[in-house]
């Protein structure tokens, strides 16, 4: 096991690694900005070094001086956490020729399958199905021409390297597929470095539902179960749920074979999460991609579980095998979560910075709280604006939505625009409770991204803010808006109407 290890990353996931470190008696170390000094992960961590300069280009996706600040601080090991460069094969072989254990994959797994053309190759060979694409092309190659022609529109243009939604286009007409091509191949360009893009077959309201797998360097292989990740803004995840309510058994278990079958061809070792679209109408199901990483929403699928899927991350990459067979993991309750973004989603969901005034996360029995900040900290304009992740379980779907309702309006976080207004509308929506939604579903339902606030409550959300900056309360008051998901209806205890004690 190792003794040290580097956190390549910043924000909630940092925090999160550390814990898990600390917990098997390891010595986390941070590495931090200029404008995350005194952020939690720098708190929560062994020992920190500074990385000089403000923005990620010079600190978090600066290969060399990660990889020096390893060695200066004598650590054995890195762990990128997901972003930045958890996905980059050159991170992954510095690190090895650094002499330090890189705690993911191998960079040969990385690259086969962070190149989505790739990747694909692989599941076909696997014999798993996939969505009809097109090779790598411009616009203007005679193969944009042929694709449209068989499959017509809508469809969707690409990136052939990375992922998050960044280099993609859905593209509805004739007329504007070489602009969107372009603009796809500007995205990604930008965003990994690699402007190739292609074009894919579009899939009328699929679910998106991804499939959890654990594999060590000894040949074994196991899959944890599924993630249903349908409610996206701009293809971004904002909520996501485990199991999914799409899936029957049999369903189930042909997803968590097929996960296994392409992770064995890739010669996959580490956690990775393999990425489906299931077609709603017809109920079969295609690859995707296959993220060689922790994915954000882990959370959900360790509540199920009982796991700590960092700590066997940590394990695996230190030369244990895996302890667990298929036959022993098996689901229990239900748990859901929900990514708090600093962002408006009434202005199409432009990030919000400034200083965090108030910030009073919701607790209790079934909830977790993934948080990378802390009450007066700078939200800054140079990195994601995800602050924390708010996770509910219970033993029933019913139950933990119910959970998740009550927390959200709980939540209050003052001094910045946040999305918990949105999140609460989509948790209680008659349509997701019920578990009849898709990728479409926030484009289906506008009413969900309106805002909903009344004017008294404006009223009281610039005399709160007011008073949290300690001005002068009055109606043109400064940074007068309401960041929490507070609402008309009356104050009720967290657990007044699902408490623990009514769970079966």
């Amino acid at each position: 096991m190792f003794s040290k290890v580097l956190v390549a990353n910043r924000g909630e996931i940092a925090v999160r690694i550390n814990q898990t470190l600390r917990a098997l008696g390891i010595a986390p170390v941070a590495v931090y900005s200029e404008p995350d000094a005194g952020a939690p992960h720098v708190a929560t961590a062994a020992q920190s070094v500074a990385l000089p300069g403000r923005a990620a280009e010079e600190t978090y996706l600066n290969i060399p001086k990660i990889v020096q600040a390893a060695l200066d601080c004598g650590a054995d090991a890195i762990h990128p956490g997901y972003g930045f460069r958890s996905e980059n094969p050159e991170f992954a072989l510095a690190c090895r020729s650094a002499g330090l254990s890189f705690i993911g994959p191998t960079a040969e797994s990385m690259a086969a399958l962070g190149d989505k053309l790739r990747a694909k190759d692989i599941a076909r060979r696997a014999g798993i199905p996939v969505a009809p694409g097109s090779p790598v092309c411009r616009p203007g190659d005679a193969a944009v021409g042929e694709f449209a022609a068989r499959w017509g529109f809508p469809l969707l243009v690409k990136a052939a390297a990375g992922g998050g939604g960044r280099g993609m286009r859905l593209v509805s007409r004739r007329q504007d597929l070489d602009g969107d091509m372009e603009l796809a191949g500007r995205e990604a360009q930008a965003a990994f470095g690699d402007g190739r893009v292609f074009l894919e077959r579009y899939i009328a309201n699929p679910r998106h539902v991804e499939v959890q797998v654990l594999a060590d360097g000894f040949g074994h292989t196991v899959h944890l179960g599924e993630r249903e990740c349908s409610i996206q803004r701009r293809h971004q995840k904002i909520v996501e749920e485990s199991p999914s309510p799409a899936l029957t058994p049999e369903l189930r278990r042909r997803m968590g074979e097929a996960a296994i079958a392409v992770a064995r061809a890739a010669g996959y070792v580490n956690a990775g999460t393999v990425e489906f679209l299931l077609d709603g109408q017809s109920g079969e199901f295609y690859f995707l991609e296959m993220n060689a990483r922790l994915q954000v929403e882990h959370p959900v699928t360790e509540a199920v579980l009982g796991l700590d899927l960092v700590e066997w991350q940590v394990r695996i990459a230190s030369g244990e095998s895996l302890t667990l067979r298929q036959e022993d993991i098996r689901p229990r309750g239900h748990a859901i979560e929900c990514r708090i973004y600093a962002e408006d989603p009434y202005r199409d969901f432009a990030p919000s910075t400034g200083r965090l005034l108030r910030w009073r996360p919701p607790s209790g029995p079934g909830l977790r709280l993934d948080s990378g900040v802390v009450q007066g900290q700078e939200v800054s304009i140079y990195y994601d604006p995800m602050l924390a992740k708010l996770i509910a379980w219970a033993p029933r779907r019913d139950l933990s939505l119910r959970r998740m309702e009550v927390a959200l309006a709980q939540f209050l976080a003052l001094g910045v625009a946040t999305n918990i207004p949105l999140l609460r509308a989509v948790v209680g929506h008659p349509q997701f409770q019920r578990g009849e939604y898709d990728t479409g579903f926030l484009e289906w339902n506008p009413a969900v991204t309106s805002p909903v606030m009344s004017g008294e409550l404006r009223t009281m959300a610039r005399a709160l803010a007011a008073w949290a900056a300690g001005q002068p309360a009055g109606p043109a008051s400064p940074k007068a808006s309401l960041a929490d998901g507070a609402d008309s209806r009356p104050a009720v205890s967290p657990w007044q109407s699902a408490g623990p004690q009514r769970l079966p």
